[in-house]
């Protein structure tokens, strides 16, 4: 198969996808864009591995840097996309050029949520500058950071060697890690959400509480429920300012609460957008030739009807991979239970599927100990899993989910017997 496909992001929905196109056997041209400079390399390194400064840079690249060359995938790093005309099948860079294309990719990936709060007046009693209101950047120098790439890591390195503080906004994957990996550098470390525990997001409330435990060990105080109004500078320090008139400061802040997927490129290209690139089972986007996959899209599910987003490394991968054999007219595997892992004072936490409030908990071994699986059950099958240190029975219930099996909760807590042999034990193989 010839032509030209032309792959706008080249984080790992982007590379696996070139990649997956030539293990595919197709022989056309392939063009990978990435924004960022240097080789594609692993993210999740970045608010562990990258900001410790304890990996060498080719230990972190998604393939040896002769792959590209090798395979024939024209990778172009350090290269800005301005626009996307889906009429003419054309890419326009940066720098005035175009790329005609037979298929385009779009792997655009995700930005980080900017902080929003409420209009409150600056206290008078302190020289505060900055009030940040709707998700403006509040005039703080450059002592606030967010953490994406490999160019933030370096930035919030050095702001932690200079001034040994560290407030975080958000204490989801990326705001734990970075408490983690900021208190192994030595930096006092404070951590504020506005949820009622840790990771909240992916893991139940008692998965929260041994986190929280874990990080208050090392040194880490993790506050909760804490509704900001406004951020400000005094003298060399962040303040960060509760409804509640609490405050925190520190030499720098970062803010993690989330992200959101960038849509830019194909909004302006008239394709349907509604909280992420809308496509189809076959990652096929509204315009004819376009597809999209990764953090940016919101992906149709025809089980549920709907659409749905997934922001974990794992799911961006097989995406990627899935949206190259659709690209190719190939069959697409089976969906991948989407799941991801964390890793905190070396403490390995790995989460699958989908946890909801009214589920079923099941709990085998002792969270408060750190050994622990904890199945999620809905209507009796499973549905979501969190383990922490416990790899082989993660991947035990991450095929349970993925087969929607019925599981015995009696048969799952007993331990002297393996988590399969409880579907066994409801009857189902």
């Amino acid at each position: 198969m010839s032509g030209r496909i032309v792959i706008v992001g080249a984080g790992v929905a982007g590379a696996t996808a070139a990649r997956t196109l030539r293990t595919e056997g197709y022989t056309g041209e392939i063009v990978l864009l990435g924004a960022e400079p240097g080789h594609p390399y692993r993210r999740p390194m970045v608010s562990k591995e990258l900001l410790a400064g304890t990996v060498e840079d080719r230990r972190t690249l998604l393939q040896p840097m002769d792959f590209w060359h090798t395979h024939r995938i024209d990778l172009r790093p350090g290269t800005t996309v301005e626009s996307v005309d889906p009429g003419p099948a054309l890419v326009w860079l940066a720098d005035g050029t175009a790329i005609g294309y037979d298929t385009l990719l779009l792997a655009t990936g995700a930005r980080p949520r900017a902080l929003s709060m409420a209009a409150t007046p600056v206290r008078p009693d302190l020289d505060r500058r900055g009030v940040e209101i709707g998700g403006r950047r509040p005039d703080t120098g450059e002592r606030i950071h967010t953490l994406r790439g490999r160019a933030d890591a370096e930035v919030l390195r050095e702001a932690i060697a200079q001034g040994g503080s560290l407030l975080i906004v958000g204490a989801g994957l990326i705001g734990c890690e970075v408490a983690a990996t900021a208190r192994g550098l030595g930096a006092e470390v404070t951590v504020l959400d506005a949820a009622a525990v840790p990771l909240e997001r992916v893991a139940p409330r008692a998965i929260g509480d041994y986190l929280r435990k874990l990080h208050a060990d090392n040194g880490v105080a993790i506050h909760t429920d804490v509704r900001l109004t406004h951020l400000a500078q005094d003298g060399a320090e962040v303040v960060a300012v509760a409804a509640d008139d609490s405050t925190w400061t520190a030499a720098a802040m970062l803010v993690a609460i989330g992200s959101v997927p960038d849509t830019r490129l194909a909004e302006a290209a008239g394709l349907a957008v509604d909280d992420g690139i809308r496509v189809d089972e076959h990652y096929r986007t509204s315009a004819p030739g376009v597809y999209a996959a990764g953090d940016a899209v919101a992906r149709f599910d025809p089980v549920s009807g709907g659409y749905r987003r997934e922001e974990h490394w794992n799911s961006a991968q097989s995406q990627g991979a899935a949206a190259a054999r659709s690209m190719l007219g190939l069959p697409a595997a089976a969906a991948e239970v989407p799941w991801g892992w964390s890793m905190q004072y070396g403490r390995n936490v790995q989460f699958a599927g989908v946890i909801h409030a009214g589920d079923e908990l099941v709990v085998r071994g002792r969270v408060e100990a750190g050994d622990a699986t904890v199945l999620a059950l809905r209507e009796g099958r499973a549905a979501g899993a969190v383990a922490i240190a416990r790899p082989a029975e993660f991947r035990a219930a991450k095929d349970l989910i993925g087969r929607g099996a019925v599981l015995d909760p009696g048969a799952c807590v007993d331990e002297t017997r393996p988590l399969a042999e409880a579907v066994a034990l409801s009857g189902q193989s």
